[in-house]
């Protein structure tokens, strides 16, 4: 028996959902949506029976740093609290020797993201991941998302494929899944009319993939989506890991409202919970659905490990852009604690790298876990 035959949900939404998941077929967007209805309980229980049968009872993390090179950006997006305007008092733009420094000697992983410069040239962009290289060879770069390549094709007026193919030749291993936001029209005109939409972000992926250049997904939820928007957006990149596979997790991303005015308060960790266990649900073909610390902060991090996700994400180091918008979350977490936050979780802890090749796998501790495992 799997775990997911032997759970015993109660809301018709949750034993609809079961039954069509033990029948090996897919949850539709009105599902989806009507999941929502669920009680917690019921959602956290299906999800984790869906993580346990694909994972077990491991929880991946990487040993890792994020390295946000400047906050100087052309776009004016109005969810952002990080990116700057050139000349700003607190605009920073890091040299080559900060770069460098940034490289820990202990990292697995080195995550890059920042603004679009309004100075930089590509081959500027190429530097940060060869001064990277220089420092640690063996380090995997997981550097620009889609928003950033599409401005690097702007900038060289190339294809998607050639600027690609020029950032894996300076090292980069794969592509971080940031930029999507959410896929809506009507979210874009309101919040980042500048920034490329759902279409573009899409087609970035795909080109990706197909080039052999793996990827993550996110989400950012919490601020004027509709729910319904929000499993749509599931749904665009079930698709399109149909089409190309290449995504190894995706990554519901709670908005920080910090002082954009757009939200009183930052979505409940209920809703966090749903939205979490609702996309281990719905996607069938990605492997991961990752807990993101930084942005739910570390208690209901480690609840969501009982709520389908399956990996915590790194150690980060310093990371500046959701800390720019009061993310409550400490800068960074040690790997000792990453460890103990999924022992807690009564979960196994496992070290990968960027590619999910696994560093270590740790000894199980007896610990007793959330309330919404069994």
């Amino acid at each position: 028996m799997t775990h997911l035959e032997d759970v015993r949900p109660s809301h018709p939404a949750a034993v609809a959902a079961q039954r069509k998941l033990l029948a090996g077929e897919r949850l539709t967007q009105e599902e989806g949506i009507r999941l929502f209805e669920a009680p917690v309980l019921d959602l956290g229980r299906l999800a984790n029976a869906v993580a346990r049968d694909r994972h077990g009872d491991r929880v991946y993390f990487t040993v890792n740093r994020q390295l946000n090179p400047t906050n100087v950006c052309v776009l004016s997006c109005r969810f952002c609290d990080y990116a700057k305007k050139p000349g700003a008092p607190d605009a920073y733009t890091m040299t080559e020797a900060d770069i460098k420094a940034h490289v820990d000697p202990d990292i697995h992983e080195i995550h890059v993201v920042g603004g679009l410069h309004n100075k930089w040239r590509f081959d500027d962009y190429l530097n940060v991941i060869r001064w990277v290289k220089q420092v640690k060879p063996g380090l995997q770069v997981k550097a620009y998302t889609a928003v950033e390549v599409d401005f690097f094709c702007r900038l060289t007026k190339q294809p998607a494929e050639w600027v690609l193919g020029r950032l894996r030749e300076a090292g980069l291993d794969a592509l971080p899944g940031g930029g999507a936001e959410v896929f809506s029209e009507r979210v874009r005109r309101e919040l980042y009319h500048q920034k490329i939409g759902s279409t573009r972000w899409l087609e970035i992926h795909e080109i990706a993939h197909r080039m052999g250049i793996p990827s993550n997904c996110t989400m950012l939820y919490g601020h004027i989506e509709t729910r319904g928007e929000r499993v749509n957006h599931m749904i665009l990149l079930r698709e399109l890991e149909d089409r190309a596979p290449g995504f190894f997790a995706f990554i519901p991303l709670a908005f920080q409202p910090g002082a954009t005015g757009l939200v009183r308060r930052q979505a409940s960790a209920i809703e966090d919970l749903k939205t979490i266990a609702i996309s281990r649900l719905v996607f069938d073909n990605v492997p991961h659905v990752k807990s993101y610390w930084v942005m739910l902060g570390q208690d209901t991090a480690s609840v969501a490990l009982n709520f389908g996700a399956s990996d915590l994400d790194g150690t980060i180091g310093v990371e500046k852009i959701a800390h720019a918008a009061q993310a409550r979350s400490p800068v960074g977490l040690a790997e000792e604690s990453m460890v103990q936050t999924i022992r807690e979780a009564g979960k196994v802890p496992v070290q990968r790298d960027a590619l999910y090749h696994v560093v270590r796998e740790y000894a199980r501790e007896d610990a007793a876990p959330v309330a919404a495992a069994r």
